[in-house]
């Protein structure tokens, strides 16, 4: 993690803000002082509030959201466009088109024309029209890609956007805050530090002031995106690990079925041979009556 020094910030002239008297009152806390008719900013305030603007940035990003650059003047338009380029972030750098975000589905419909005409020019159907439609349709992909180049991949709003001159690029930020997305600013000493959410003070019309905050910027970003590699990684060891394991594991035994003991009945003794029916009865003995006859 590189943070941005003040020894950095002074070689650059990050430290001269605007004369006096075109200064904002609502900048006070974060000018030194004056010198020869010219704030001079703090840049104590500015290296602290410099690194929570690079930490917001690297945790979003880390978490797999993306950053709009805006710089569309003149000092900023090469640098923001190098070094957001260079950090995979979205970047508008020339004038700024009203409803860019606030009516996005308008502005993808014209996005989405710049990729097709792209499409035409690369597997050659282009050679189906006559030279004066292609020379038109060559015209009509120059202006959409100096409009809309920056932003040609955004498939929905970012979850941050870093202003450089926030008071020029009045109409970005309005947007921004209508959609509740946070706006990191360099902020000079004649802008409104009321508008923004993670204010940078410092000069934002010297190019090299303006390299440093934008090159730092992309750092930051650069950096959450590693960490955002780093967690998937982790992630896909885990999982990885998890399935070796459950391969090695040993199989559970079968359960044992229970045979069903089956009681036999137990065998009833033999009855003995019933006595055989009794004797028949003897003969009566004649009586003597009957003897005597």
């Amino acid at each position: 993690m590189a943070y941005v020094t003040m020894k950095q910030m002074l070689e650059t002239g990050v430290h001269f803000g605007h004369q006096t008297r075109r200064w904002n009152p609502k900048m006070r806390p974060y000018i030194f002082g004056a010198r020869n008719g010219i704030h001079i900013i703090d840049l104590q305030q500015t290296v602290r509030l410099f690194q929570t603007a690079h930490d917001f940035i690297a945790e979003n990003v880390a978490k797999g959201e993306k950053i709009i650059f805006i710089g569309t003047k003149r000092q900023a338009q090469e640098a923001v466009k190098q070094e957001a380029a260079r950090a995979g972030q979205y970047y508008i750098t020339n004038r700024w088109m009203g409803g860019t975000l606030t009516n996005f589905q308008t502005i993808k419909r014209s996005i989405d024309r710049l990729k097709k005409l792209e499409e035409m020019f690369e597997d050659g159907t282009t050679s189906k029209y006559t030279k004066k439609e292609v020379v038109g349709m060559t015209r009509e992909v120059a202006k959409l890609n100096n409009a809309l180049g920056g932003i040609k991949d955004m498939e929905r709003l970012p979850a941050a956007a870093f202003v450089i001159d926030p008071k020029r690029e009045d109409i970005a930020v309005k947007e921004c805050r209508k959609l509740g997305i946070p706006i990191v600013a360099v902020v000079d000493t004649n802008c409104d530090p009321d508008v923004i959410d993670y204010v940078i003070p410092g000069n934002d019309d010297a190019i090299r002031a303006i390299k440093l905050f934008v090159a730092h910027v992309a750092d930051a970003c650069l950096e959450g995106g590693a960490r955002q590699e780093e967690v998937a990684m982790a992630k896909a060891a885990d999982a990885a690990q998890a399935k070796d394991k459950k391969a090695d594991a040993p199989k559970p035994a079968a359960p044992k079925t229970e045979v069903p003991k089956i009681e036999v009945p137990k065998a009833k003794p033999a009855e003995a041979p019933k006595a055989e029916a009794e004797a028949t009865e003897a003969p009566k003995t004649e009586t003597t009556e009957e003897a005597s006859e």
